[in-house]
């Protein structure tokens, strides 16, 4: 289908001025959903509290606002613009938490303006721990043992019953903010209240650490036809316990078997498919045992461009941002050009003959002597 024709101006959410090592991979990817609406004669304006961006540099949108995210802000964009669709899947964690916070105050419905990209019920379901276990139960979706903590009292009956060593991690925050790897009892009382209070709904998912597991990850697009593409496989170097975001990571994955990889793609796929019924980008994360490599769990899916989807389009040349932000409008993949090819469709999968290695500048020293281990090793 062609671009839904009722969309003439569209409101992207950035994610404000976040920890260095973060803001750059997400404004990447504002700023390449802003020129790609453009594209479609779409008038864009973009709200981001961070002035330290591409994104916010006056050529990329038609009206840009240097605000505070907060719902006040909103309000005060939609009164002096007429504003047919919001797109907050570009500004991570953030611009998720504000689309919510403006449509449980209906904001949205007044303002008669529709969310693009994902749906509201996609972002409720895999930011509340406890709704997102339930619902891979039911599609028979492997998780940690895990439980939901909405009290200091409820969270050490969990540690109690679980045993150590435990991850916390707290609902609806951004960059494994309120996370933390618990290996004795003494360290947990602490860690548990600092997590529960990083949640805006003061929340928590306590889990069985599974440590020395291997961590994957896929980057995802799905169309209005429920086509479902994998963009991108990634492998942490660093195995569970290291946040995917500041981990050293490789792209393509190099140690799954073929049998594993097309497991965890169906399992990806299904995932996206049963959190809503949305067309735009997810990143899902995986845990796979050293002992065992049909052992395959869930950690987690996110309904957004990722930190990861950066790497992932640098490292394929695939547009990530670029085309999900077309999908939102109404196209579907094979309507869309492969950005590489330019002949063939964007519903092909990248293939990749290289590899590519991600870290930051703080774990280049660390990587160095992983490295020496493996070759003397």
């Amino acid at each position: 289908m062609p671009k839904d024709q009722s969309i003439k101006s569209v409101l992207i959410i950035g994610s404000g001025p976040i920890v260095i090592g973060q803001a750059c991979e997400f404004d990447y990817s504002g700023s390449q959903s802003a020129r790609s609406l453009r594209e479609e004669g779409i008038e864009v304006t973009l709200i981001n509290s961070n002035p330290a961006t591409i994104m916010t540099d006056p050529t990329m949108a038609d009206n840009i606002y240097l605000l505070p995210l907060e719902v006040e802000s909103i309000e005060q964009i939609l009164k002096k613009h007429k504003i047919d669709a919001v797109l907050p899947t570009m500004g991570g964690q953030t611009a998720l938490n504000l689309a919510i916070k403006c449509d449980e105050m209906g904001i949205w419905e007044e303002y008669g303006v529709k969310i693009i990209g994902v749906d509201i019920a996609a972002i409720e379901i895999t930011e509340n721990r406890e709704s997102f276990r339930k619902l891979m139960e039911q599609i028979g979706i492997g998780m940690a043992p895990q439980a939901t903590a909405k009290s200091f009292l409820e969270g050490k009956g969990i540690a109690q019953e679980f045993g150590y060593p435990l991850c916390i991690r707290s609902s609806f925050t951004l960059g494994g903010a309120g996370a933390a790897v618990v290996y004795e009892e003494a360290d947990f009382d602490k860690l548990l209240d600092r997590g529960l209070h990083l949640s805006p709904i003061h929340e928590v998912m306590i889990d069985k650490a599974l440590l020395g597991w291997k961590e994957f990850e896929l980057e995802l697009l799905r169309d209005n036809n429920d086509n479902v593409v994998i963009i991108c496989s990634i492998e942490n170097f660093d195995p569970m316990g290291i946040h995917t975001g500041d981990s050293i990571t490789v792209a393509p994955a190099m140690t799954l078997s073929d049998t594993t990889f097309q497991k965890m793609r169906d399992m990806a796929i299904k995932m996206m498919r049963a959190i809503g019924n949305f067309a735009g980008g997810c990143n899902v994360q995986f845990a796979v045992s050293p002992d065992d490599k049909e052992d395959i769990i869930a950690i987690e899916i996110n309904p957004r461009v990722s930190r990861s989807s950066a790497l992932a389009s640098k490292a394929t040349g695939y547009p990530i941002a670029k085309i999900a932000a077309k999908l939102a409008i109404g196209y579907n993949l094979d309507e869309l050009k492969n950005q590489i090819t330019k002949t063939t469709s964007a519903l092909f999968e990248p293939t990749l003959d290289y590899v590519i290695v991600k870290f930051r500048a703080g774990t280049l020293v660390n990587f160095q002597e992983q490295i020496h281990v493996l070759v003397c090793k």
